[in-house]
């Protein structure tokens, strides 16, 4: 038996600011944390989404000093600061004599740099490409310059599967310190939503474009997601050793599970619901009763349908305990479900959907409507992607 997994620390950078107690007063709001795209350069649809969950000028001064922020990207500047939030919150001044390994989720990587790189190439030929845009643009630059940071020199992965990505690296992580081969490991999610990347999925119609443009999760009249942006860092220690240094966990990871729907076309959900209920059937059955679900579901029409019917195949059928759905508030994207799932462990506050009005007579779930339900002693993390992948994962009271 592998020894037990916990959750020391927790950092998050995002459309609310910096830290958890900004967080944690957006969500118990509920109101989505939207904030207007430049459209200036023209990609936009002109009838299309105007908002996204930026980050904005967020202060990172504490985490990060400008000298070494300069020369990053956004997405390995938030995981960066992220990171040693979550440290802090460990009670791990630095990782020195630890093995310490990276396991970090993006589903575009660093966006800017890229678009960067790939205009320099277009106008100027390859002769002028800028080194230090390829550097940063490459899908694993974050967890590296977390790596370095941070003087994590075990094993350094990144997950590129979309929404579920942020609970693969979370399981990944688990399982590279609970078999022993890491003493710590840094998880989470990091992504950045430039005006290009918005106007694209926007384009695609895969955003919001409801008045307010408040993303409604499991609304009958649901139009797309709230896109976002920003990073969320965990610390993962195993019980033993944090008990032994005297930290006091978050959370402990009961267990977690993902699968494939070979359904999905690779750009979309598909309609293997039966399929991957049966998964997370099995593993609820054996893990024992949650308390709460917080779910990926993002406000879009066939992404949040396949959700709401796995749950309910998890479930057999029956009621289900409060379904939580952070992106309301902070978007899609940057691990939204991560730093949900450990708040709601905490006994945060979660406001009612804002715009929500009418429940989808196909999807019979609902989100939760605001009100106050006991603090939860387990919670069930859920997350699918696009293009078949799924995952979840069973977090509990330490």
């Amino acid at each position: 038996m592998s020894p037990r997994v916990v959750v020391t620390g927790l950092g998050a950078v995002g459309p609310h600011g910096v830290g958890r107690e900004a967080l944690a007063a957006a969500f118990a709001r509920g109101e989505p944390l939207a904030s207007a795209v430049d459209r200036s350069e023209g990609f936009h649809d002109g009838a299309g989404s105007r908002l996204a969950a930026a980050v904005g000028a967020a202060d990172l001064g504490a985490w990060l000093p400008p000298s070494q922020a300069r020369r990053l990207g956004k997405p390995s500047r938030w995981a960066v600061a992220a990171s040693r939030m979550a440290l802090a919150e460990a009670g791990l001044a630095d990782l020195q004599g630890k093995r310490a390994a990276v396991f970090l989720a993006t589903a575009f990587g660093a966006v800017h740099y890229t678009e960067k790189l790939v205009r320099q190439l277009l106008d100027e030929g390859p002769e002028a490409a800028q080194p230090f845009y390829f550097s940063e643009c490459v899908a694993n630059a974050a967890a590296g310059q977390v790596a370095i940071a941070l003087g994590a020199s075990g094993a350094n992965v990144t997950v590129t599967q979309r929404e579920a990505g942020p609970l693969i690296a979370l399981a990944r992580g688990a399982q590279e310190v609970g078999e022993g081969r890491a003493d710590v490991a840094i998880v989470g999610s990091a992504d950045e939503m430039t005006p290009l990347l918005h106007a694209i999925l926007d384009r695609y119609r895969a955003t919001t474009r409801a008045e307010g443009e408040s993303p409604r999760p499991f609304d009958r009249d649901r139009d797309g997601m709230l896109a976002g942006e920003g990073a969320t860092m965990l610390v993962l220690e195993r019980e033993a050793d944090a008990t032994a240094r005297g930290a006091s966990p978050l959370a402990r990871i009961a267990g977690s599970a993902s699968a494939f729907d070979p359904t999905a076309t690779p750009s979309d959900w598909g309609d293997g619901a039966d399929g991957l209920g049966r998964r997370l059937r099995v593993m609820r059955e054996t893990l024992g009763p949650i308390d709460a679900i917080v779910s990926g579901a993002s406000g879009t029409r066939r992404g949040d349908r396949l959700e709401a019917l796995v749950l309910r195949s998890g479930w057999d059928g029956g009621a289900l305990p409060p379904v939580l759905v952070p992106k309301a508030v902070v978007g899609e994207y940057a691990g939204g479900v991560l730093s949900g799932g450990l708040l709601a462990l905490a006994g945060a506050s979660f406001g009612p959907v804002a715009g929500f009005r009418s429940p989808d007579p196909e999807l019979l779930v609902m989100p939760h409507d605001g009100s106050r339900f006991p603090r939860p002693a387990r919670i069930l993390a859920s997350s699918l992607a696009a293009g078949g992948a799924a995952a979840w994962a069973v977090l509990e009271r330490a």
